[in-house]
């Protein structure tokens, strides 16, 4: 991704989420901010023709957008029941939790995370579709392979010595591998109970040839937008990167996994050749 340019992709991903609200009965990622953000040209454009969406490899991309988001929120849920009040959206893109979220201002503060250029954009979204932003979310402006996490997010007001969750969806594999091992080692450094959910892609030499074969064909229309996949991970190797780190507790869902979590079964090609795995890490002892 060019510094000076917003996200394609992230919007693409704002795209999906927002068919997500029309196309999946009951939906999986309940959010009524999705078709707003998109804007109403769009939005009314994926209501008049929402199977533009519904292709086989599009649905099983866009079940896998709003299972990895059900994900972090879930786990954000859980981690707000424990006592932590500082919730960070990282690579945020045009998420949307801070704008319906549930929770008290004295209670959750978000800090959302982004590259300039995308953060401007989305900003540029939200006062022309006069979506509010609230007092208990933070823009933070970070390029996270040139300049220092902690030092951005602390000038924003994020209380180091405080428990905090964050969240890191669609963006390992756009890095180096080098400031993904930093974002998430920072992490595992935070007080215990903090925690991060993330995906990130297997490597192909992983995968069977099809889905090699998807995972290659997805890469280069990436790619051709200007944002190549750099990075993937072997989950065993992970792991053990990841305890390292500080991280004692952990939870992985392939497609398989989400499928049964958030769909009954019922939708076996989530994720399809993505190869793409979430996974929730917090920090402390406890069982793998």
């Amino acid at each position: 991704m060019k510094p000076d340019q917003p996200s394609r992709t992230a919007f693409r991903v704002a795209l999906r989420r927002a068919a997500h609200q029309v196309l999946d009965r009951p939906p999986v990622l309940d959010d009524p901010i999705a078709l707003r953000i998109i804007g109403p040209q769009r939005a009314e454009a994926i209501r008049a023709d929402p199977r533009r969406y519904d292709s086989g490899f599009g649905r099983a991309l866009r079940l896998f957008l709003v299972a990895r988001s059900r994900c972090a929120e879930d786990a954000l849920a859980r981690a707000v029941a424990d006592g932590v009040r500082q919730y960070v959206v990282l690579g945020a893109g045009l998420d949307t939790f801070a704008y319906r979220n549930p929770h008290p201002p004295d209670q959750l503060h978000v800090f959302e995370v982004d590259m300039p250029s995308t953060q401007a954009f989305k900003r540029d979204l939200l006062a022309r579709t006069r979506i509010a932003v609230p007092d208990s979310l933070t823009f933070v402006p970070v390029d996270f392979e040139t300049q220092p996490l902690p030092e951005q997010l602390g000038a924003a007001g994020f209380r180091e010595h405080e428990p905090a969750f964050f969240s890191w969806l669609g963006v390992s594999m756009y890095l180096t591998r080098e400031a993904v091992m930093a974002t998430l080692g920072y992490v595992g450094r935070r007080p215990a109970g903090s925690g991060i959910t993330f995906d990130y892609m297997l490597p192909p030499n992983r995968m069977s040839w099809l889905r090699r074969l998807g995972f290659h064909l997805v890469a280069m229309r990436v790619a051709a937008l200007g944002e190549p996949w750099r990075t993937w991970f072997d989950p065993d190797e992970l792991a053990l990167e990841l305890r390292a780190m500080g991280f004692g507790r952990f939870e992985e869902l392939d497609g398989p996994a989400l499928d049964r979590l958030y769909f009954g079964g019922r939708e076996r090609p989530v994720g399809g050749m993505s190869a793409g795995r979430v996974m929730t890490a917090r920090v402390g002892a406890g069982p793998g």
